[in-house]
């Protein structure tokens, strides 16, 4: 099996992700005394995020865990989270320094306390561990039946004493270090789901699951008020500290209470204030600002500077509250992703810092209307997006995005610039007058030049509007364009085909301008999507029966069937510079094919499928979205940093399992330091690959190809003045040992190794020194041309031959004819230089023919 199989794949690796803030846990509220500042946090899967409160910006991210984090508390000096039956206490926001374990059963409630840290698992198993131990101090057995713990606190100024709540409604006020059970409160006969301290000492806010709000005084256990809230059981609890008696209240609905302490009733009504249940709430200690998060993806930090008593919302960090159902990279520097989602907004993603992200809010039939209503009514609202398309040309000018909406017709254009609802809504006159016929629209392109939209409907229609007028500019085909529902529709780069696919199993090609058919191909079996290359004018298709097909527009052929997909195929994308395709499909793999060899060349699964995949207009990421994920996942292309073998994957390639990156960068664990690529890095190429082959030196062309023209340089570069001694030579190079210091020559093995070393003038003196009349002899002449024969012979140092042979030629052509000697060594070195010369030109000649071959070749 190929290397690349330990690891899963060869070409992505997992960056981090996008797009994620909050889930269903409560955050955590802390203060750093030194910054003067606080600071939220909140969990966010198997690891948690950190972020100050003045401007959301975030501050940390830890290192994951290898499970999800189902409670977070803190202190002022660490993080607690749970984590299975663990607890891990983190320092700086960031680093695991304490691991807790001993409980048998998954751990659901933690509270910190001085210099301990108390858990609560679901065996009804209450611990106290010592923090920097990480000993067990004390353990605590509840029975089940009778009172099974569903909240905890501290009650302020209450030394060692901890007050449990349970599912039965019963309060029990313990001594943590004398193991005693202080007091038992009979409650109120329905489950505790909140403790929480109230400004007034001995005074305990207790939420209940009958959504019953008590204010109890635990020192003479007296119920001092009730509140009852409409909306299920009290999620959260908080009490404002700036001099206003007021209490917030969380609801599984998302709405907020807030209750008047001193008036002793309902002040005001925070409604939707998110999409999900309320999971945390906490005022700021002295400060009129609420934070609140949900299961919803959201963080929301309100202020209570207005009439009324209600919050306004001051700042907010949120991400989509369902999972996205279309990404797409938008402009041309690829830091942006547009990402649709099944929450009905659209939102633009920034690849650099979260605070380039921007909502462009939620689809709505009338604007004005929705705006007065704030969107409180259902039928203002628009369906999910299931289709949009971008661009970026004329996107200061007018909307620069339509999108499809789930069983609508009409399409909606959307304006980037502004980051809202566009000032249009294209539809066709057509059904005006059927409006009961069950037709919406499909598929949707933006021209290049950012001009003109092209929608496909599910009646098998194709119409065109202008983008800066939203008017309809005509229809393609005289009744339809399909016999069945459009699937794909794309327009090319300069705006001279327009290419449809259809549920008809056709894929048709039309002149854009004027809209006349100029041909047709049949596909084997319907088409599921499409997905075009604008510069390399290579249409993706992928079809009902999991293949795909890619068909090149300017021949109007199939150039390319790829097969191996188990399942419906989601989405496609090119690379940059089209010669990957990389489809992701309902199998949970994601599969790169390589165009020019028709080859898959990298595969992987991911734990859930992967709806939609967009490639970065630089090639540096592949972003995808995934089922039942909230977030945008970015992969790193590998082969921009470091050199990677892509090799055909066999038929029977059984990809692994990658994790779906983080928040933060990956890091490598211990033992994966391997290179996937090590057995290509590690080969050292041989001085000559094969005997055949003729090789060049490395040397470089100053050392050999002026040769011929020594005596015109140095005319020219006769120095001006006498050459001045050098004060010392250079500490590095070696002498020979004796009374006169000498240079030591350097090692080298034989004539050839002893003149590679020396620079054109050397080598011109030693080849003059060969000569009788230089103290030479003809025998010395013979065996140079005896080198130069085996030279060429070996077929190594091919350029060197030939420079020394003609330097040596130069020099002493009237001696060698002279010596016959001389003369036949000379010419069975012509005779060796001719056939090596022939077998050169054969080399080039094939070489040359498979070159133009390639360059002319269709794809």
């Amino acid at each position: 099996m190929p290397a690349c199989s330990k690891k899963g794949s060869v070409i992505f690796s997992g960056f981090r992700a996008l797009g994620l803030y909050s889930n269903h846990l409560s955050h955590v509220v802390r203060y750093h005394k030194k910054h003067r500042e606080f600071y939220v946090v909140t969990a966010v899967g198997n690891c948690f995020h950190t972020y100050n409160v003045k401007k959301l910006g975030i501050v940390a991210v830890s290192n994951a865990l290898p499970e999800d984090i189902s409670y977070l508390a803190a202190d002022r000096m660490l993080v607690y989270v749970a984590n299975g039956k663990k607890v891990t206490a983190f320092a700086k926001n960031k680093e695991v320094i304490h691991t807790y374990t001993g409980h048998g059963a998954d751990v659901h409630l933690l509270l910190p306390f001085g210099d301990h840290i108390i858990s609560v698992d679901r065996d009804n198993v209450v611990i106290v561990w010592d923090v920097e131990s990480e000993e067990e101090y004390l353990q605590i057995t509840f029975d089940k039946v009778s009172f099974e713990v569903s909240a905890v606190m501290h009650p302020s100024t209450y030394l060692n004493k901890i007050l449990f709540g349970s599912c039965q409604g019963g309060l029990q006020l313990w001594n943590v270090k004398s193991n005693k059970l202080l007091y038992t409160f009979p409650g109120w006969a329905s489950g505790v789901t909140v403790l929480q301290q109230t400004p007034a000492v001995d005074v305990v806010g207790v939420g209940l699951s009958s959504g019953q709000i008590v204010i109890h005084n635990i020192k003479f256990d007296e119920s001092m008020m009730k509140f009852q809230q409409d909306w299920g059981p009290v999620t959260s609890l908080s009490f404002r500290t700036d001099g206003h008696p007021v209490m917030a209240a969380g609801s599984p609905v998302g709405h907020i209470g807030l209750w008047d302490l001193e008036e002793k009733k309902l002040v005001c009504q925070m409604r939707e204030a998110h999409n999900t249940a309320i999971a945390g709430l906490t005022f700021l200690h002295s400060e009129p600002l609420l934070i609140t998060n949900g299961a919803d993806n959201a963080i929301r930090v309100w202020i209570f500077d207005t009439a009324g008593g209600g919050g306004r919302l001051l700042r907010s960090r949120l991400g989509h509250s369902a999972p996205p159902s279309q990404v797409r990279h938008h402009g041309l520097n690829g830091q942006h992703i547009l990402s649709a989602g099944q929450d009905g907004t659209l939102q633009s993603f920034s690849t650099v810092h979260e605070k380039f992200n921007r909502s462009l809010g939620h689809g709505s039939i009338n604007k004005k209307k929705s705006k007065k209503k704030s969107l409180r009514y259902e039928q203002l609202k628009l369906p999910a997006i299931t289709t949009f398309a971008s661009e970026s040309a004329r996107q200061d000018d007018w909307d620069s995005i339509v999108a499809c909406h789930r069983g609508f017709l009409m399409t909606t254009t959307w304006n980037y610039q502004k980051g809202s609802m566009g000032a249009h809504k294209l539809e066709p006159e057509r059904f005006n007058k059927n409006r009961a016929l069950n037709v919406h629209a499909t598929a949707v392109d933006i021209t290049s030049c950012g001009n003109f939209v092209v929608v496909g409907i599910s009646s098998g229609h194709i119409d065109v509007y202008n983008m800066q007028s939203g008017m309809h500019r005509g229809q393609y085909g005289e009744d339809r364009a399909h016999e069945g529902a459009v699937r794909g529709v794309s327009v090319d780069g300069l705006n001279q085909l327009t290419i449809s696919a259809g549920a008809d199993n056709l894929v048709k090609m039309w002149k854009f301008k004027s809209r006349q058919l100029v041909h047709s191909v049949d596909l084997a079996s319907p088409p599921a999507t499409t997905h075009l290359h604008r510069d390399s004018g290579m249409l993706a298709i992928a079809l009902d029966d999991f293949t795909l097909n890619v068909l090149d527009t300017e021949t109007r052929r199939i150039v390319r069937r790829f097969s191996g997909h188990r399942g419906q195929v989601n989405d496609m994308t090119f690379s940059p510079d089209g010669r990957w395709l990389i489809t992701a499909s309902m199998d949970c793999t994601i599969r790169t094919w390589d165009l020019p060899s028709g080859c898959l060349v990298d595969c992987f699964l991911v734990d859930s499928a992967a709806v939609s995949l967009t490639m970065s207009p630089t090639g540096n990421f592949l972003a995808s979205s995934h089922v039942d994920n909230l977030g945008i996942y970015l992969w790193s292309n590998n082969t921009l940093c470091c050199m990677v073998s892509l090799r055909p994957l066999p038929a029977d390639y059984e990809p692994t399992v990658i994790m779906l990156p983080g928040t933060c960068p990956s890091q490598v664990e211990e033992g994966e330091d391997e290179d996937l690529n090590s057995e290509m890095i590690e080969y050292e190429s041989p001085e000559q690959l094969d005997e055949e082959l003729v090789t060049l030196s490395l040397l470089p062309d100053s050392r050999w190809k002026n040769l011929l023209h020594l005596d015109i340089i140095k005319k020219r570069n006769k120095p001006k003045e006498p050459p001045k001694v050098p004060k010392a030579a250079p500490f590095f190079m070696p002498t020979i040992p004796g009374l006169i210091p000498q240079f030591a020559p350097p090692e080298v093995d034989g004539p050839v190794g002893m003149l590679k070393e020396m620079g054109p003038s050397a080598i011109d003196a030693e080849l003059r020194g060969l000569a009788p009349d230089m103290g030479g002899d003809v025998f010395v002449l013979k065996g140079f041309l005896k080198m130069v024969a085996s030279m060429l012979d070996s077929k190594r140092d091919f350029d060197l031959a030939q420079a020394y042979l003609a330097l040596f030629l130069k020099l002493h052509l009237r001696l060698i004819s002279q010596e016959p000697e001389l003369m036949g060594e000379a010419s069975r070195v012509s005779q060796e230089l001719e056939k090596t010369w022939t077998s050169m030109q054969t080399l080039f000649n094939q070489s040359l023919c498979l070159l133009s071959y390639s360059k002319s070749a269709l794809l």
